[in-house]
């Protein structure tokens, strides 16, 4: 155990450092992860995005080492700080270890709840098994209403307790997984695309259930889906992913009004704004790159419109931009080196007067 600085609000409590992940071994190998460093603080939504295949899930899974094969960490740290001080890495723990560390200190709520949830259980027995693994001393009828309390939680009825899975809708099932994961009080959360085979009025619906629950009981959320608009509204602050690397990170309201990585206003220019005058979509032209054949330098560069010589020869680092310094975001792009000509779009500019961002609302509003 090594001495964290502080334990308090706003401190480190998941430290991911140089992490990488492979598909196979040897010359078939390929690199899904390469050398991410990321952080997440206690009480923090961190909104995690790219395209399919970005490597987003990839990454979740191989800091909580639930890689399926032929996944294969080939790197790095994560480091897990509880609160009661010091630290430990997730990829030296033993298999005893890691059994009473995950859904004590670390949950998940994995895609698809009908695929989580066995079918042939009722609802009281997967509640109740894994609060009875965990904290064995508890009797039945204790297991039972904390089951009970749990539903309740995320706003269904205790009398679905003895319910099977199939009699659940899908925005009930989901909030049962949401319920299962934060069963035994755990200090981080790591949702994998909760609400996508949901409509948008349930998605609305287990957003506000997450941020009320969040704000009660303060633990950290690691948030992971395609759909930027999403985390715009939800997270405090947000990664984007690209060809298994980090190409941006920042706070969410910095992120929407000013995105510095040509990859983010692609991505953020790819959805409509509910309000204001039409405008075009642009998108992103091309198509995600081939994990087995990256192209050299910014791996962006085949699809970006600024791109320089240096893009297609150099790998960009993770730096803050000029300007950028007190905001702490962090930004993988030559057009921020200090020679180089900023596009006016990705340059530090004021927020539009008309653009506004209310993060206790799930409102997305513009003026553009």
């Amino acid at each position: 155990m090594t001495p964290v600085p502080a334990t308090g609000p706003g401190s480190p409590v998941l430290d991911i450092r140089g992490l990488s992940v492979a598909y196979g071994t040897g010359d078939d190998a390929v690199q899904a992860i390469d050398a991410i460093d990321l952080t997440l603080h206690r009480g923090e939504v961190l909104g995690l995005a790219g395209e399919s295949g970005s490597g987003k899930s990839t990454l979740a899974y191989g800091a909580t080492r639930l890689l399926p094969p032929p996944g294969v960490i080939t790197g790095g740290q994560v480091l897990y700080h509880p609160s009661s001080g010091g630290s430990m890495d997730l990829l030296t723990m033993s298999d005893r270890q890691l059994r009473a560390f995950r859904w004590q200190e670390t949950s998940i709520v994995f895609q698809g709840a009908m695929n989580s949830l066995n079918p042939v259980s009722r609802i009281s027995e997967q509640l109740t098994d894994v609060i009875r693994a965990h904290r064995p001393a508890t009797g039945a009828q204790e297991q039972r209403a904390r089951a009970a309390d749990l539903l309740r939680l995320v706003g269904i009825a205790d009398d679905r307790l003895d319910s099977y899975p199939h009699q659940l809708s899908g925005g009930m099932r989901q909030r049962v997984m949401i319920a299962m994961a934060l069963a035994l009080d755990p200090d981080v959360v790591i949702m994998d695309e909760p609400t996508t085979a949901l409509d948008v009025v349930m998605q609305r619906q287990i957003l506000a259930r997450l941020r009320d629950l969040r704000d009660r009981f303060d633990f950290a959320v690691v948030f992971i889906t395609h759909d930027l608009s999403l985390l715009v509204e939800f997270s405090d602050r947000i990664a984007i992913m690209y060809g298994g690397r980090l190409v941006e990170d920042a706070a969410a309201h910095e992120l929407y009004r000013s995105p510095r990585h040509p990859y983010t206003h692609g991505l953020l220019n790819s959805f409509p704004a509910l309000r204001g005058e039409r405008r075009e979509l642009t998108g992103i032209p091309g198509s995600p790159p081939d994990l087995k054949a990256l192209p050299s330098g910014c791996v962006l560069h085949p699809r970006c419109a600024h791109a320089m010589q240096l893009c297609t020869r150099h790998r960009p680092k993770l730096t803050t931009p000029a300007g950028d310094e007190a905001s702490g975001r962090h930004v993988a792009c030559w057009l921020h080196h200090p020679q180089a000509a900023t596009p006016e779009h990705l340059a530090r500019t004021a927020p539009p007067a008309a653009a506004r961002f209310d993060h206790r609302a799930p409102t997305l509003q513009s003026g553009r």
